[in-house]
Parts: C-alpha cells; sequence; structure tokens
C-alpha cells in the first residue's frame, strides 16, 4: 500500500509539469495503475487522484484531457462513493461551462463514468445516487434553453442514462422532473437554427422513447382503437415505436390494417425526421406482424409488398440524410430476418444492395448489424451468394480503428461462421485470422472477448482452421491469460475457448501442449510472473483443460502435489500449483489423492504469505468438490490447530460462500456450532471472519439461524455480541433477499447494541447500521426515532477516552473515541441521502455543527454533509448560518507551525480547500450573503490573496447552483 501511494504521488507529482510530454507519460502511467485489480487507493490517494484528473481535463493539451477522460472509466471503481460524486458533480458544472472543448470533454466524461457504472441488475445505491445527481443536474441544463448545443450533449446523456438506469431514476423523478422538463424541452422557440433544434428534438424524442418505455403500463387494451390520423406525425410515431416495444404482438394484430398505411405514408414524407421515425416504426412493426419467437396464427402477407416497397426505396436512394440511410438498412435488415422468407426474387438483389453499403464507409456499421441480424434469422435466409465478397470485407474491417465497428463485425463473423459454416471457405477463415493478433489485447477486453469467442465458434465448427493459431494468435492468447486484467467475461471466454481448442485434437495443441504453455513461465525460474492476478487465470485455465480431458486429471492433479511438496520449488510455482490444486477440486473430486490434506495443510507454514493464503483457498475450493469428504475434516482442523485457526476459516468462507445451498444444509448446526465456539476469539481479524461466516450460513436458513444470532445478544463476552453484530451486516445485500421481511423484524433488536457498555460492540452496531442505511434502507427506516439519539450520543467528544503515550522522549495524544465518532458522522452522512425525511434537521445541524470542531477526519466529513445541506434544506441552514460560519473561518485561518512536517502543511491546505467548498455551497442559498458574519467573512476572504485564490479556484470548479458533494478526504 505504501509502495503504490509513493509510486502515485510520484505521478501526481509529474502531473503538474509544464512539460505536456511529462503531463502525458504520467497520466497514461496513471491509467494503467488504475487497470490493475491490484491496485487500492487509501483516502489522501483517493482525494488526490480525482483531485488531478479532474484538472486534467482543463489540460491545455488535448492528447492529456483524452487520456484524463479515459482514466475516468478504471478510477470510478477505485474510489469510494463521495469521490465519484465529487468526480460526477464537476463534470455535470463543466456541461455548462463557456468553453466549448471543456463541455466536450466533459460530456464524454459522464458517459465513461454512466458506463462503469454497476448495472442496474444489480440493485447499486452507487448507480442510484450518481443517476439522482445527473438527472437532477442535466434536466436543469436542459431547461436553460438559451444554449441548444448544451441541450443536445444533456438530452443525449440522459438518453444513455435512462437506457441503463431508467429504474433508478424513475422512482424518484416519475411525476416531476423528467417529464415535466423534457415535455418543456418539446416548446423550445423555434426562432432558433431548425436544424440544431431539430437534433435536440430528436434526442428529446430518444429520452422520451426511453422514458415512456419504463413508465407506460397497461397502454394499449386488446379492444383499444388506434386511430390512424396523425396529429403531429414525429412526436406520434416516436411513441408508437414505445408502445410497439411495450407490447405483446397480439395486442396489435386487429389494429395492423389501421397503422399499415399511415406509416408506410410516412417512410414516403418529404421531411427526414419524419421518414427517420417512420422506418423505426417499420421496423418495430415488422417484428409485432411476424414475430419469430412464438408461433402465430396471424397472417402478414397482406402488407409486406407495401412495407418492403416502401423501405427498400429509401434503401436504394442514394441522395437522403444519414440518419435515414441508416435507417433504412437496419429496417430492410429486419424485413429480411422476420419476412425473408416471403420476399421471393425481390431478395438477392436486395442483398446486393446490402453489399454495396458495406463497401461504403459512412454506412457499413450500420450494414454490418443489419447482415448479423439476417445471419442468426430462424428462417435460415440464404446469404451464400455474398458471403464469398462479404466476409473478406468484413474482415478488413478487423485492422480498422473504429471500435464499434470491430465490435459489430466480429459479433456477424461469429454468426455467420456458425449458421452458414458449409458456405465459408479456409480461404475467408484465412483472412479473418490474419486481422485477429491485434485484437487479443489487454487494452481493449471487450475487443478480446469477442475476438476469443470467434475463436471458440471457430473451434466448434472448423476444428480443422485451429492448425493455423498456433503462431501469434495463440502467442496473444497466452499473453493475456497472463495479464492482470483478464477477469470477468473475457475470462470465461477464455476458458470456454481453451476447452473448445483442446476437444479439437489438433496437433501440437494438445492437453500437454497448452498445459506448458499456460504454466511455462513459472516452471522457468528467471520469468516469475509480477501479478497474483496471473495466478489466478492460469489455474483457472489449467482446471478448464482438466475438466475438458478428465483422463489427464490425476496425473497432472499428483504433478502439482509434488510441486507444493518439493523443497527446491519456488514460491511462484507452490502458489500456482496450489491455486490450480483449488480450481480443478472445486469441480472435480479429488478425495483419491491421499496426500492432498496433508501437503497443503503443510502449505500453511510457508514463509510467503501468498502461498499461505493460496493455501487457504485450496482448501475451501477443494472442499467444494466433494462437502461430506473435506467439510469434516476442515471443521476438526479448526477445532484442534489454533495457530492456522485464521487460514483455516478462511477456507471455510470460502466453502460457504461458494457450495450449493442444498450441499451445505446438512452441515449448518456443525459449522454453527464451531463458528460461535470462536466468536469470542480476542484477534479482531479472526472474529471478523467468523462474522462473515455466520452471516452467510444464516443466509441460507434465515428462519432457524437469525433467531440464534439475535440469542447471542445477551452472551456476557463483548466480542461475541460484536461478531454477531457484524455478522448481520453480511446478510444485508442491495437487491431483495428472503431474509429480508425476517431481517426487519429484529434488526432493531441488534441495534440496540448502541447502547451496550462497550465500545467496540457499540462501534460495529453503526457499521452495521450504516449498511443497512445504506443498502436497504427500509430496514431502518421506522427505527430512526429510537435510533437516533443512541447516534447522535456517539458524535460527542469524550474525555475519558483520551489518554497520552509515551514514545521515547514524546509524547503523544490517543483518542480512543475517535473511531467510533467517525463511524457516527458516516453513519449521518449516508442518512442524508436514504433518510432525509425522517430526520430532524435542526437536531442534525446541532451535531454538524459540533462536528465542524472535531478531528481532522470528522471535519472533512461535516465540511461534506454542510454542502450537502445547503442544497437540500437550505432554509434550515441559513437559519443557522451564523453559527456554522465561526468554525469554517476558523478552519481557513489556522496556521500551522513553521517548523510542522510536510504532511501537517498538506492537511491544513485540504482542511481549507474543503470548508471553503462549504463556503461556497452556503453562498448558493438565497440571502446567504445578508448575514453580517457571512459579509465579514467574505471580506476577510476576499482581503486574504491565498484564500482568495482558494476561493476563486473553487467558484470556478463548482457548481453554485446545487453543489451537493465535495472532496472529503
Amino acid at each position: 500500500m505504501a509502495s503504490a501511494s509513493y509510486h502515485i504521488s510520484n505521478l501526481l507529482e509529474k502531473m503538474t509539469s509544464s512539460d505536456k510530454d511529462f503531463r502525458f507519460m504520467a497520466t497514461n502511467d496513471l491509467m494503467s495503475e488504475l487497470q490493475k485489480d491490484s491496485i487500492k487507493l487509501d483516502d489522501d490517494s483517493e482525494r488526490k487522484v480525482v483531485k488531478m484528473i479532474l484538472k486534467l481535463l482543463e489540460d491545455k493539451n488535448g492528447e492529456v484531457q483524452n487520456l484524463a477522460v479515459k482514466c475516468l472509466g478504471p478510477l470510478v471503481s477505485k474510489v469510494k462513493e463521495y469521490q465519484v460524486e465529487t468526480i460526477v458533480d464537476t463534470l455535470c458544472t463543466n456541461m455548462l461551462s463557456d468553453k466549448e472543448q471543456l463541455r466536450d470533454i466533459s460530456s464524454i466524461g459522464l458517459k465513461t463514468v454512466i458506463g462503469e457504472l454497476p448495472p442496474a441488475s444489480s440493485g447499486s445505491a452507487l448507480a442510484a445516487s450518481v443517476c439522482k445527481k445527473i438527472t437532477g443536474r442535466l434536466t436543469s441544463a436542459i431547461a436553460k434553453q438559451e444554449d441548444v448545443s448544451v441541450q443536445l450533449e444533456a438530452l443525449d446523456i440522459m438518453a444513455d442514462m435512462l437506457c441503463r438506469y431508467g429504474d433508478c431514476i424513475l422512482h424518484l423523478y416519475l411525476h416531476s422532473c423528467i417529464r415535466q422538463k423534457l415535455l418543456s424541452c418539446l416548446c423550445v422557440p423555434w426562432e432558433f437554427d431548425p436544424q440544431a433544434i431539430a437534433k435536440v428534438m430528436h434526442n428529446q424524442l430518444r429520452c422520451m422513447e426511453i422514458f415512456i418505455r419504463k413508465t407506460f403500463k397497461g397502454l394499449v387494451h386488446p379492444k383499444m382503437k388506434i386511430s390512424p390520423q396523425i396529429t403531429h406525425p414525429q412526436v406520434i410515431l416516436g411513441k408508437k415505436v414505445v408502445i410497439l416495444c411495450n407490447h405483446q404482438p397480439q395486442v396489435f394484430h386487429p389494429h395492423v390494417q389501421a397503422i399499415v398505411p399511415p406509416v408506410v405514408a410516412c417512410v414516403g414524407d418529404p421531411f427526414y425526421k419524419i421518414t427517420s421515425e417512420a422506418l423505426l416504426v417499420t421496423q418495430q412493426l415488422v417484428k409485432v406482424i411476424r414475430p419469430l419467437d412464438q408461433t402465430d396464427a396471424f397472417d402478414a402477407s397482406p402488407y409486406i409488398a407495401d412495407l418492403f416497397a416502401c423501405t427498400i426505396k429509401r434503401l436504394k436512394a442514394a441522395d437522403i440524410d444519414q440518419e435515414v440511410k441508416e435507417r433504412a438498412i437496419s429496417c430492410t435488415g429486419q424485413i429480411i430476418c422476420n419476412l425473408g422468407d416471403s420476399l421471393g426474387a425481390d431478395l438477392p438483389g436486395t442483398l446486393l444492395i446490402f453489399l454495396e453499403r458495406l463497401k461504403n464507409e459512412i454506412t457499413r456499421l450500420t450494414t454490418v448489424k443489419a447482415l448479423t441480424l439476417i445471419a442468426g434469422s430462424p428462417l435460415k435466409i440464404n446469404l451464400r451468394p455474398i458471403l464469398g465478397e462479404a466476409v473478406p470485407i468484413l474482415a478488413s474491417f478487423l485492422r480498422k480503428n473504429q471500435r464499434a465497428l470491430k465490435l459489430s463485425t466480429l459479433a456477424a463473423l461469429d454468426i455467420l461462421v456458425k449458421n452458414y459454416s458449409d458456405s465459408v471457405t479456409p480461404a475467408m477463415i484465412d483472412a479473418v485470422l490474419a486481422e485477429l493478433p491485434p485484437l487479443i489485447n489487454e487494452s481493449d477486453m471487450h475487443v478480446s472477448q469477442m475476438a476469443i469467442s470467434f475463436l471458440t465458434t471457430l473451434a466448434r465448427v472448423h476444428p480443422d482452421s485451429l492448425s493455423k493459431i498456433s503462431g501469434s494468435i495463440l502467442a496473444e492468447l497466452i499473453a493475456l491469460v497472463r495479464s492482470p486484467l483478464l477477469q470477468g467475461g473475457a475470462l470465461s471466454a477464455m476458458l470456454e475457448f481453451f476447452q473448445a481448442l483442446v476437444a479439437t485434437g489438433t496437433a501440437s495443441l494438445g492437453y500437454m501442449d497448452l498445459l506448458r504453455m499456460l504454466t511455462g513461465p513459472v516452471y522457468a525460474q528467471s520469468a516469475a510472473l509480477t501479478h497474483k492476478q496471473s495466478y489466478y487465470s492460469i489455474a483457472k485455465c489449467v482446471a478448464a483443460l482438466t475438466r475438458a480431458c478428465p483422463k489427464e486429471g490425476p496425473a497432472v492433479v499428483g504433478q502439482f502435489i509434488q510441486d507444493v511438496k518439493n523443497s527446491r520449488s519456488t514460491d511462484s510455482i507452490r502458489l500456482l500449483a496450489l491455486l490450480s490444486l483449488g480450481e480443478v477440486g472445486h469441480h472435480v473430486d479429488l478425495s483419491g489423492q491421499p496426500e492432498l490434506k496433508t501437503v497443503i495443510l503443510d502449505a500453511f507454514s510457508s514463509a510467503s504469505e501468498e502461498v499461505k493464503s493460496a493455501a487457504s483457498y485450496a482448501l475451501g475450493s477443494i472442499s467444494v468438490g466433494n462437502l461430506p469428504e473435506y467439510l469434516p475434516f476442515v471443521l476438526q482442523e479448526i477445532s484442534g490447530q489454533p495457530k492456522r485457526q485464521y487460514l483455516l476459516l478462511h477456507s471455510l468462507k470460502e466453502i460457504i460462500s461458494s457450495a450449493s445451498v442444498a450441499g451445505l444444509k446438512p452441515y449448518v448446526e456443525n459449522v454453527w456450532a464451531l463458528l460461535l465456539k470462536h466468536c469470542e476469539c480476542t484477534e479482531e481479524g479472526t472474529r471478523n471472519v467468523v462474522a462473515e461466516c455466520l452471516g452467510k450460513l444464516t443466509l441460507i436458513d434465515p428462519e432457524t439461524l437469525l433467531p440464534r444470532l439475535k440469542g447471542y445478544l445477551l452472551s456476557g463476552s463483548s466480542y461475541a455480541r460484536s461478531s454477531v453484530v457484524t455478522a448481520v451486516k453480511f446478510t444485508i445485500s442491495d437487491h431483495p433477499q428472503t431474509i429480508d421481511p425476517l431481517l426487519k423484524n429484529c434488526i432493531g433488536d441488534f441495534l440496540k447494541t448502541l447502547e451496550d457498555p462497550d465500545l467496540n460492540v457499540r462501534r460495529v452496531a453503526l457499521v452495521t447500521f450504516n449498511s443497512a442505511a445504506h443498502n436497504k434502507p427500509s430496514l431502518i427506516r421506522d427505527l430512526l426515532d429510537t435510533v437516533l439519539p443512541h447516534l447522535y450520543n456517539e458524535t460527542k467528544v469524550r474525555k475519558d477516552l483520551i489518554r497520552e503515550v509515551e514514545m521515547g522522549p514524546f509524547k503523544h495524544t490517543v483518542d480512543d473515541g475517535l473511531d467510533i465518532r467517525k463511524a457516527a458522522f458516516e453513519c449521518m452522512y449516508t442518512l442524508l441521502d436514504s433518510c432525509l425525511d425522517r430526520l430532524d434537521i435542526f437536531e442534525f445541524l446541532n451535531h454538524v455543527e459540533d462536528g465542524l470542531k472535531d478531528h481532522y477526519d470528522i471535519k472533512m466529513l461535516t465540511f461534506l454533509m454542510l454542502a450537502r445541506l445547503s442544497s437540500l434544506c437550505p432554509s434550515a441552514v441559513l437559519q443557522r448560518l451564523d453559527r456554522l460560519v465561526e468554525p469554517l473561518r476558523a478552519t481557513c485561518t489556522t496556521k500551522v507551525k513553521a517548523n510542522s512536517v510536510k504532511q501537517e502543511f498538506e492537511k491544513q491546505d485540504e482542511l481549507k480547500r474543503s470548508a471553503m467548498r462549504a463556503v461556497v455551497a452556503l453562498l448558493t442559498i438565497p440571502e446567504a450573503e445578508k448575514s453580517p458574519l457571512m459579509s465579514e467573512f467574505q471580506s476577510q476572504i476576499s482581503s486574504n490573496p491565498e484564500l482568495a485564490a482558494i476561493f476563486d479556484s473553487i467558484q470556478r470548479d463548482s457548481s453554485s447552483a446545487n453543489m451537493e458533494s465535495m472532496d472529503t478526504s
């Protein structure tokens, strides 16, 4: 951690260089660091990195700006939630900047952040929080009609966000903000440039389309009459698309006769926006009249000719708007996909037009997507006449710089090889294989994943062609396996590929050949891998190969056991051998290996922490493969080997986390009893592992185990009480679970430990409360009247917890109450987001005010809360303004002693900046400047060059309209 922080600090220092090349190289190195799984930023590094990246977005050099915005993607997953909010807040502010370049780069930045948030399906609180913030800021920007370009960008971002996180947003804004702001935008005055307005309206329709799709319920009734009359074609067409997408095809079948004529007429409309929307409706209508995923008696034949004729006319036209060209290609692709068996002699000619569009740089991407759709049709459309020319063209696209084109092309080639294998010649395959090596690279994992999936398909349908990958393609694949960035979908694709490859029986690519390629660098003493994640990836590949070739398993497992035993083996070899044993044993029963248990337990005594950790993981993972054999053994070892307890408990945690519920159920009682024996351990690290095991075990049978957990709150041991309260934290997640109603009924009993006489029990109770407030606020909302007095009580400084410690000739003050106060203020911070309506704001402000005079860490938290409160509850804050200004002034005017260390100066500088952000936020409250104390403080800031510079900098970087988040580290 210290080494990483030092390295990051060096890079940040180089980023301030006046030399643009230094800044570029340092930013590039930082991006590489952020993409590593191993990188863990401490609070100070987080703050500095976020601050610097946001600063570089305004760099004078465009290349540095572009690198900085790319850093935002990996950065979002590496920093705490409030830092993500800081990033979002700054980007939203920049969107309103007068500088067009800053607006553009910030728009890209927001899209990058939105793309990196956890998926909506995960129910992430972070996604919901960030979406709420962006929505509030951008709807305000959209409503400011004086700048069309701002509206255009904001609407585009809103549409992306609604697509990905509509469900996170709608419950907050369904009846007010989004609807009113988006609809009001439709009334943009037409005195602006009509072309720009057309673009704005297009983006508005896109947002409305997504918005309506997410909100309209039961819009169409089977007996509802659909009028063919169109009062405002463009808007109505947009809504028709939404309705068609959102209901079963059968609902529309009685009305198809009424719908088709006006839609066909609109496709021929001279105004390109109406034509474009009509083609989109036509595309959906085709799916309605001939749904491919269900057998239906509806006769589509009367409508095919008209729909095809109006669309093909637009497809053939050369002198039309680009958007209409693309929509015509997509619509024709859908017609061929769903109705191609009814087109007869028209089909070959249409496919030749597609071939021409494929050769056109402007239309090639849309055409590739349309061909992918057609190739995947269950109607088995005959594409063979164009394959000979199309496949080499597609292969050439793989060397283009356009990323979207590469991804779409790989998807198209995959489905073509899968469904037209009899017509894909070796020459065609060679053309594609020649382009693959540069695509298999850690710099773009998604492209790599698609390329690997294509190779997997090739291995299954054209196994003979795999003999040609043994050169550069295989070298790139092996290099990617060793990359610390390989994980998730790309890793899964890699495992699937190796299983398909070894099954082909290709010469020189058999089981042992591939095994040597994968493990060779580790066994070559001079080429040890630098990152632990690489060993995990290699081990997973080894296990995938072994599952595909079960006859090879016993010998290889035996060799790995010998590698662990061998005293001459390096730590790297032992690490890989243990991880491989774990991955193989997770899927294959290894109980037939008599030495295995002893060998793994001996590895627990290794001098290397990584080897010990790998041994712990391996034992847990192997146990999943045969619970009756290994789980009783693990439990016995935990009881009989106190020195190995911590590692063995981690093995048990792996078992509980990975094994099936059905497999674990017979052992729940024994595991539970053992965990309870160790929940009173004096070692906090051990207690935390025990607590996590207890929490995850409770999820298996909550009706039985949750009441038991509650019963141990009466234990006379403070360690036991802290363990069971921590265990509850591991039963709470941000997605629905069967335990939720049971937990809601009894979480109040667990939170009564906020009155526990033991300081540590109260602290973990606050941590559990914070987890509930953050992930599932419904659990604690009704308990706030009872809990808040105890929570607020923990925000007070207690002199009896402050002591002096002598360190040589020096005396050092230790505040044992600091951690619990921080936990309490963190809970307050969370409650502002999740339970604001249940708080007495004036009581809340009393404790915020006390925090403004507390320790550095707590001041930073309360500055954040004050900034947020200025936006959420401005009138209440205004009434307390005079009491809040004084501690802010004290912070800003405090001087550090001249002989203090550098860190003290940096901390004080950060305190000043954070306090000043709070001041800027307070000044956004109407009438705040009328306060005599605030006015006096403003004058003091203006007269002090240092404070004035900080104030001006923050005003430039932050929004004075809606300051909700700030830097708190």
